[in-house]
Protein backbone atom coordinates (compact mmCIF):
# COMPACT_ATOMS: atom_id res chain seq x y z
CA UNK A 1 0.00 0.00 0.00
CA UNK A 2 1.31 3.43 -0.93
CA UNK A 3 1.46 5.94 1.90
CA UNK A 4 2.17 8.93 -0.36
CA UNK A 5 0.67 10.47 -3.47
CA UNK A 6 3.43 11.95 -5.61
CA UNK A 7 3.08 15.29 -7.40
CA UNK A 8 5.59 16.95 -9.73
CA UNK A 9 5.58 20.77 -9.82
CA UNK A 10 7.02 22.70 -12.75
CA UNK A 11 7.11 26.38 -13.68
CA UNK A 12 5.50 27.37 -16.94
CA UNK A 13 5.75 30.79 -18.54
CA UNK A 14 3.04 32.30 -16.33
CA UNK A 15 1.82 29.55 -13.97
CA UNK A 16 3.05 26.77 -11.73
CA UNK A 17 1.71 23.35 -12.79
CA UNK A 18 1.15 20.39 -10.47
CA UNK A 19 0.88 16.96 -12.08
CA UNK A 20 0.00 13.95 -9.95
CA UNK A 21 2.11 10.90 -10.82
CA UNK A 22 -0.22 8.41 -9.12
CA UNK A 23 -3.64 9.71 -10.22
CA UNK A 24 -5.01 11.50 -13.31
CA UNK A 25 -4.93 14.92 -11.62
CA UNK A 26 -3.36 18.10 -13.05
CA UNK A 27 -3.84 21.67 -11.83
CA UNK A 28 -2.19 25.08 -12.13
CA UNK A 29 -1.93 28.37 -10.28
CA UNK A 30 -0.11 31.70 -10.31
CA UNK A 31 1.63 31.10 -6.95
CA UNK A 32 3.02 28.07 -5.14
CA UNK A 33 0.69 28.69 -2.19
CA UNK A 34 -2.32 28.65 -4.48
CA UNK A 35 -0.99 25.56 -6.26
CA UNK A 36 -0.61 23.58 -3.04
CA UNK A 37 -4.22 24.41 -2.18
CA UNK A 38 -5.38 23.43 -5.68
CA UNK A 39 -3.46 20.14 -5.61
CA UNK A 40 -4.87 19.15 -2.25
CA UNK A 41 -8.40 20.05 -3.29
CA UNK A 42 -8.17 18.31 -6.70
CA UNK A 43 -6.79 15.09 -5.20
CA UNK A 44 -9.44 15.17 -2.47
CA UNK A 45 -12.21 15.58 -5.03
CA UNK A 46 -10.77 12.82 -7.21
CA UNK A 47 -10.63 10.39 -4.28
CA UNK A 48 -13.99 11.36 -2.76
CA UNK A 49 -16.09 8.24 -2.28
CA UNK A 50 -13.33 5.94 -3.58
CA UNK A 51 -11.99 2.88 -1.77
CA UNK A 52 -8.36 3.90 -1.19
CA UNK A 53 -7.33 0.30 -0.59
CA UNK A 54 -8.69 -0.74 -3.97
CA UNK A 55 -6.58 2.03 -5.54
CA UNK A 56 -3.47 0.79 -3.72
CA UNK A 57 -3.30 3.56 -1.12
CA UNK A 58 -3.12 3.35 2.66
CA UNK A 59 -5.74 5.30 4.64
CA UNK A 60 -4.98 9.06 4.77
CA UNK A 61 -2.02 9.14 2.37
CA UNK A 62 0.20 12.22 2.40
CA UNK A 63 0.99 14.29 -0.67
CA UNK A 64 4.68 14.46 -1.59
CA UNK A 65 5.48 17.26 -4.04
CA UNK A 66 8.76 17.72 -5.85
CA UNK A 67 9.64 20.74 -7.96
CA UNK A 68 11.60 20.73 -11.18
CA UNK A 69 14.10 23.57 -11.39
CA UNK A 70 15.95 24.81 -14.45
CA UNK A 71 19.71 24.52 -14.27
CA UNK A 72 21.55 27.77 -13.61
CA UNK A 73 23.32 29.20 -16.65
Amino acid sequence: MKKTIQVRISKGETHFVGECLDLPVVTQALTLDELTHNISEAIGLHLEGEDLGALGFAPNPTILATMELEAAA
